[in-house]
Formats: C-alpha cells, structure tokens, sequence
C-alpha cells in the first residue's frame, strides 16, 4: 500500500458498529435513555456560554449579542442534523472521530479526535474556570468572604497563582464518573433541572428591569461586531454533540440518539436566547466588563434589582450548572479516547474498562489530570478561543463526512436523514469556516501549533499502531 493510500484508508461502517462497546478488560453497558441522552447533551452545552462568556461578547456586539446567539445556532444547527445523521447510522462512542474514520480515512480521522481534545478536554478546563469565579460570587453574596485571589484566579489574572477551584470541580465530577454511568446521569438529571430553573428565575427577575432604552443602538458595531461574537459566543454551544459519545452506552442508539441532538439543541437556543435578551435589557451594555466577565449574570441582577440576594441565587444556580458541563463533557472525552484506543492510535490504557462499573477507569484518571493541570493554570478567554476553532474544525469534517458517506455508501440504512440534502451539509461547512475566519491571528496560531503536535503524535505513535493497518481488510473504500 502506497503512503497515500495507507494515511486514508477508511475502517468500514460494519466494523465500526460490530467493534461498539468493546474494550480491554470488559464493556461499556447500554444504559442510558432518551431522557437521559438528551440532558447529557443539554448538561454539556447549557451554562457554558451563558454563565462564562457572555461577558466577554456583549462589548463586541452591543444589544445585537442576541443575533450573534442566533448566528452560532444556525452554525450549530446545520451541524446537529449532520451528527444526527451519522450517529444514528454509525452509533459508538467515538463521535465525529468515528465519523471520520469511516467517511474521510486514518489520518483525517486521528486530526478530528485531536481538535476534539480541543472540543472537550480544554473547553472543561474553560468551564472550570468559570465555575470557580461564581462560586466566589456566592461565597461573596451569602457569607461575605471570597477566596484569595492567588488560590481563586489563574496565573496571570488579577493577582492568581492557581485556580484552586477549577481542580475541585474536576475532581468531584471525576468521583461521579467512576462510580459509573448510570449514576453520572442521574446526578447530571438533577443538576440540569436546576440551573434550568435558575435561568428561568433570572429572566423573570432581569425583566422586572427591562427597559427598551439599552437596546438602543441596537448593533452599534454592526455587522462585523456581530459576527466577532458570534465567533466568541459559539463557545457556548459546544457540547450538543455529547449524546453522540455515549453511542455504545444507549438503549436505542439509531433511534434516540438524532433526537437527543436535535432536542438538546433547541432547549439551549431557546433558553440563551431569552437570557441573552434580558441581560441586555436589564443593563446597558456598555456595564459589561470584557475583564471580569466569569460573573456577569450575577452583575446584571445587582444592577437590575440593588439587592445581593438574587444574585446569590443565580451564583448558586452556576455553580451547580457549571458543574454539570464539567461532569458531561469530561465523560464524552473520556468515551473519545476510548474509541481511539481500540483501533490501535492511543496507547491501550484508554480502552481498559473496570468489570464491575463498566468505567473506563485510568482513561477518566488521566483525563481529568490533564483537565485540571489546564484549568489551575491557564485564563478563561485563552482556553474559549482555543476550544472554539477545534470544535468547528471538528464539525466542518463531520459535515464533510455527509457528503462522502451518502456517495459510498447510498442504500445504507439510515435512522435519520440530513434535510435538503446536499445543500445543508455544505451550508454547515461554509458557516464554520465563516466563524473560524472570525477568530483572531493568535487563536489561529495556536490552533496551527496544536494540530502540528498531533501530526507529530500520529506519525510517531499512531500509524505505527494502528490496528486497521494490521488488518488486511484495511484498504481505502472506493467512493462511487
């Protein structure tokens, strides 16, 4: 076989599927539901951008923050019927690696599983950061102390040393996760019900202070401000794709699993968009600290009300919502690296799963180390911008991948089908890349360096590894 042929060569839909739930030392067992599905999804996504980045996207956009929501939801959107797609036909744990892996070839494959350590890993250690700035809010509003900035912050912002914090709820989401999934999703069902009922109480408090003045000018930057933090906000999306890591967990994967996509997305595209609106209405934007914005929805409830106490219910609220994206994407990760362990391209620790909790139990360990090293010590707008340009790098692919598997394999059984086939998948790749175009140099320099690094990986340890290329059946599928 020819370099070129033996870097994209695809592992068939079949033994994708056959090979589901499988691992060293035992399997993954099929217990979560549709419920259960789409909160893993909602639980991923809902409080990221909310409670942690529109802060950050309010000064770039004005008023006009909320058609940047909608602008990363139609971006999302036309993502989300690809996953659906393609999780229903190919449902296993490996999400858009597996998608890859399948439709566009190995290396192809191991690019998209390494931006997905962007998606996941690095977006946790985002979402920890935050988690630990509203918890100093809460202790702020309630018991009148915060932590000292050293041990609360980042090295690097306002006086931080370790974010001390950010490891704790790594830590507790980890403790959860070992103790197996069923579990993890009961406590994630929980979690999800509250910090909905938490944004629903904000919006009804910020409304008692709407005042349609602050919405004048409505999009003072225009158009180029708008898209800037349709950029920033689509952070806050990040995570619709979670059900689709559990394919080898699920009771009815083709069926369930394109449902859980779709319902999730627009549970959160609802929910930003009324929380987006208020908080807007409730404080001018021009009050919006781009430098302080971990908190900002709890500012927008002192500002609008004068008292401490909806606040301290809101910081509340975030700490246990925050907490549940913690705990929903450190497992999807974790599922990832699962999946790249079996066909050969991380080394076997990832894949060995514990008899009696059907956890991968050192796989969890090690990510979790690796989550928390970048939380304690990297800011919140260095690791948004980072995760962002992976997660729609990984999204084009998967849209790509569409494209590719509906000409190779065309009378495959599909549980659900992309509408207005071809022009949504291509839809889906051009609004990605009109997003990643929005990010800025350094975003882009760190995503060239990143990407550089897992070539470097894949070459040394990869390719050397890799079972389908052990295989004699592992020979690039022909596309008709």
């Amino acid at each position: 076989m020819s370099m070129t042929a033996a870097l994209f060569r695809t592992k068939s839909v079949d033994q994708i599927v056959a090979e589901g739930g499988k691992g060293e030392g035992g399997e993954l067992k099929r217990s979560m539901s549709l419920l259960q599905l789409t909160l893993f999804s909602v639980g991923a996504t809902l409080g990221t951008g909310i409670f942690v980045v529109l802060g950050e996207a309010v000064p770039l956009a004005g008023p006009a923050v909320v058609l940047s929501f909608i602008l990363a939801a139609v971006t999302a959107l036309f993502s989300a019927l690809s996953y659906a797609e393609l999780a229903g036909t190919i449902p296993v744990s490996g999400s858009s690696y597996s998608y890859a892996y399948a439709t566009l070839g190995e290396l192809i494959a191991w690019v998209c599983g390494w931006c997905l350590l962007l998606e996941y890993a690095v977006s946790v250690s985002a979402v920890a950061v935050g988690w630990g700035q509203y918890l100093n809010e809460f202790f702020d509003k309630t018991l009148g102390f915060t932590m000292p900035a050293a041990i609360a912050n980042s090295p690097g912002t306002a006086g931080g040393v370790v974010n001390v914090p950010a490891v704790a709820v790594v830590m507790i989401a980890t403790y959860l996760l070992l103790n197996g999934t069923s579990e993890s999703a009961t406590a994630n069902t929980i979690m999800v019900f509250t910090k909905i009922g938490i944004l629903i109480f904000f919006c009804v408090v910020a409304a008692t202070a709407f005042d349609s003045g602050n919405l004048t000018p409505f999009a003072p930057m225009g158009w180029a401000g708008i898209s800037a933090a349709g950029s920033k906000v689509f952070f806050s999306y990040i995570g619709f794709d979670a059900a689709s890591t559990a394919g080898e967990e699920a009771k009815n994967p083709k069926r369930d699993l394109p449902l859980a996509i779709l319902i999730s997305l627009g549970i959160v595209t609802l929910v930003y968009v009324a929380v987006g609106l208020t908080a807007v209405g409730a404080m001018p934007w021009q009050q919006f600290d781009i430098n302080g914005s971990e908190a900002s929805l709890a500012k927008v409830l002192d500002v609008a009300t004068g008292m401490s106490w909806p606040s301290a219910v809101l910081s509340f609220g975030a700490v246990v919502a925050i907490a549940s994206v913690v705990l929903t994407v450190l497992y999807g990760q974790t599922r990832i690296l699962f999946a790249m362990s079996r066909d050969g391209l991380v080394p076997p620790i990832f894949q060995k799963v514990n008899p009696r909790t059907s956890v991968p139990v050192a796989n969890t360990l090690i990510v979790s180390a690796f989550v928390s090293i970048l939380a304690a010590l990297i800011p919140l707008g260095r690791l948004v911008d980072a995760t962002s340009i992976g997660t729609l790098f990984a999204f084009a692919l998967v849209n790509v991948g569409v494209i590719v598997l509906r000409r190779s394999r065309p009378d495959m059984p599909r549980s659900f089908r992309t509408p207005l086939y071809p022009i949504t998948p291509i839809l889906g790749v051009g609004f990605c890349v009109y997003l990643m175009v929005g990010l800025g140099a350094v975003t882009w320099t760190v995503f060239a360096l990143w990407t550089l690094g897992g070539l470097v990986c894949y070459f040394l340890y990869g390719r050397r590894h890799s079972r389908l290329a052990q295989s004699p059946s592992g020979t690039r599928e022909q596309v008709s």
